[in-house]
């Protein structure tokens, strides 16, 4: 989400804004109600270094690797150190095997540059007991479009043809193909996503647009994304292991790959793993993961925001980690902590029901 602002603002303008948005620069974030099923949350520093057989019935190991959750950048890490300080988690949750931040061209005044796009990472791990063996979870089930619209009723969705699909038709999205295959092909389900901004975010993209009048680019007051969902099956179950670091042979899996963003994003994934409880089979350890990838000149606007009170609360690190009062809901718009946890816990509900 970048927000370039002019550095000289009209005095009635200014005015205007500040009536219609309270100034309130190290306002602590207003979306402060806990997250649905948050009482079953577990907080932990590492989901891999608790036993499994201790987690109780209904509860779910969480951690998204923050430590401050007030920093604003707290819990991203550069993607090339994230290859290097967890490379198992890299591996898998990336969109796919190689991938490398993204390089095209960009055009700007009639002149052509070539442009390298870097990206931090968000990812949140949970880790929850089914009371049935992993033959019983019919992981085929999940991985349709029916499944996903329940996950988050304020993201709307619909299904696409592998020919809809934005990087396999649009030389201008090359840059994020497979090198393997094309996206979507023998998948599950293909699906074209939306989200519209909830709460007060609407009016503060409408602000920043105001402030550069004339920009050629907008600010959407959505998120649209493309995505596959697919299962993955034993004979993936290699990597899979050294990323739960769970001792028993992993069953099965259930992959959303996000690879197509219309802004703030370049990709993420939501990814459960499944593997017999140690000990004791009858049961079903669950992994989930939830990475997003964001891009690193979203997170570069401090000093445009910081000459324009009214927007020192939009800062775009501070709204995706859900430490603004431009916060709101349980979804996107509450920041990606509290979706995370809310995608987890919905995931575990379904599948307990099943």
């Amino acid at each position: 989400m970048r927000f370039p602002l002019r550095t000289q603002l009209p005095a009635a303008l200014v005015l205007a804004l500040t009536a219609a948005v309270p100034v309130c620069a190290q306002t602590p974030a207003a979306n402060t109600a806990a997250a649905p099923g948050s009482e079953r949350i577990k907080e932990v520093p590492s989901v891999s270094a608790v036993d499994p057989a201790t987690i109780r019935p209904g509860q779910i190991l969480f951690t998204d690797h923050r430590d401050n959750p007030s920093a604003p950048e707290n819990g991203l890490i550069p993607y090339l150190d994230w290859q290097k300080a967890r490379p198992a988690e890299a591996a898998v949750l990336a969109p796919y095997p190689g991938y490398k931040e993204p390089d095209y061209t960009v055009t700007v005044n009639g002149v052509t540059k070539p442009r390298h796009e870097t990206l931090k990472i968000y990812v949140a791990e949970g880790r929850f007991i089914v009371p049935r063996p992993p033959e019983a979870i019919d992981i085929a089930s999940f991985a349709n479009l029916a499944f996903v619209q329940k996950m988050d009723p304020a993201i709307k969705h619909r299904a696409v043809s592998e020919s809809d699909v934005t990087p396999n038709k649009d030389p201008a999205a090359a840059f994020a193909k497979r090198p393997d295959r094309p996206w979507c092909d023998g998948a599950g389900a293909c699906i074209e996503s939306r989200y519209d901004l909830e709460g007060k975010l609407p009016l503060g993209v409408k602000l920043a647009n105001k402030l550069e009048e004339g920009s050629a680019k907008k600010i959407a007051e959505y998120v649209s994304f493309q995505s596959e969902l697919r299962v993955l099956g034993s004979d993936q179950g290699a990597p899979l292991k050294a990323l739960t670091k769970v001792d028993t042979a992993v069953t099965g899996g259930l992959e959303q790959t996000i690879f197509w963003v219309n802004q703030i994003l370049r990709f993420g994934k939501f990814l459960a793993v499944f593997q017999p409880l140690p000990n004791d089979p009858t049961k079903t350890v669950v992994t989930t993961y939830m990475a997003l990838a964001i891009k690193g000149d979203v997170l570069d606007r401090k000093a445009e925001y910081a000459r324009v009170p009214v927007l020192k609360n939009l800062l775009p690190a501070q709204v995706l980690m859900g430490n603004s009062s431009f916060n709101t809901g349980n979804s996107i718009s509450a920041g990606l902590p509290v979706y995370a946890r809310n995608r987890i816990t919905t995931f575990a509900d379904a599948l307990v029901k099943r």
